[in-house]
C-alpha cells in the first residue's frame, strides 16, 4: 500500500510511532526492501556506503533485544522529566510522550520487525567528530523512515538499548561484529493503526532561527 501523500505531507507527518504500531499485521520483506532501496540513495561521506542493515523477525531474537531495551528504559523513564517554561508545548505533551515511551518499552518484543542500522567503524575511535561519523548513516536512516510512512508503516528512532553494555549485548545476539561496526539505533517497524498523522506542535521557527550570528 502506497499512500497518496505529497513530499511536504510525508515530511510533516512522519511521527515517532509507538502506541499506534499494529502489532498483529505482518510486514512483508519486499516492502522493507523497497524502503531500503530508496534509503540507500541518501548521501554518505566519501561515497563510502559503509552501512549495514539488520532486520530481525525471529521471535527469540526480538525478545532478547527487547529485554536489553526494557532494562535500560526502566532507569531512563524513572528520571524526572525535563522542566520547560509554562506554556511551552514541549512540557504540555511530556506526560503523553513518557506514557507512549513506556508502552513501547513493554511491547517492543511484539513488533513485527526490529531493525538496527550499523555503520562501519567504532564511533568512539573515529578520527573525526562523531557528527561527521554519523552523517554517513543518519540521512539514509531518516529516508528509510520517510519511505515507511509513504507506505502506511511507522517506526520510532530509539537508542536506549545502546546504553551501558547494551550495544555489545545486542551485537552478540545478532552476530554483529562489535569491534567493526557501530549501531545507530533500534527501530520497531509495523503498519500503523490508521494513517491520519498530522504535523506536531513545534517551537515557532522564529524561536530557533539565527541569521549571521547567534
Amino acid at each position: 500500500m502506497t499512500l497518496n501523500l505529497s513530499v511536504d505531507q510525508v515530511l510533516t507527518t512522519t511521527r515517532s510511532v509507538r502506541k499506534r504500531l499494529d502489532l498483529d499485521t505482518p510486514v512483508p520483506r519486499e516492502v522493507l526492501t523497497e524502503c531500503l532501496t530508496l534509503a540507500l540513495q541518501a548521501p554518505t561521506g566519501s561515497n563510502a556506503q559503509g552501512w549495514q542493515w539488520v532486520f530481525v523477525e525471529d521471535a527469540d531474537k526480538k525478545k532478547a533485544l527487547a529485554d536489553i531495551y526494557l532494562a535500560n528504559a526502566r532507569g531512563y523513564l524513572s528520571l524526572p522529566p525535563p522542566h520547560y517554561p509554562e506554556g511551552d508545548t514541549r512540557g504540555e505533551r511530556m506526560d503523553r510522550v513518557r506514557e507512549s515511551a513506556t508502552y513501547l518499552a513493554e511491547h517492543m518484543h511484539e513488533v513485527p520487525v526490529l531493525m538496527i542500522p550499523c555503520l562501519q567503524g567504532r564511533v568512539e575511535q573515529a578520527p573525526q567528530l562523531s557528527a561527521s561519523f554519523w552523517a554517513s548513516l543518519f540521512p539514509a536512516v531518516w529516508s528509510f523512515c520517510l519511505a515507511l510512512r509513504s507506505r502506511g508503516l511507522g517506526s520510532c528512532w530509539t537508542t536506549l538499548h545502546l546504553f551501558g553494555d547494551g550495544e555489545k549485548q545486542a551485537a552478540a545476539v545478532l552476530g554483529i561484529p562489535y569491534d567493526e561496526y557501530s549501531q545507530g539505533g533500534l527501530f520497531p517497524i509495523a503498519y500503523t493503526k490508521g494513517t491520519d498523522f498530522r504535523p506536531a506542535k513545534r517551537l515557532p521557527v522564529e524561536a530557533v532561527t539565527h541569521w549571521n550570528s547567534w
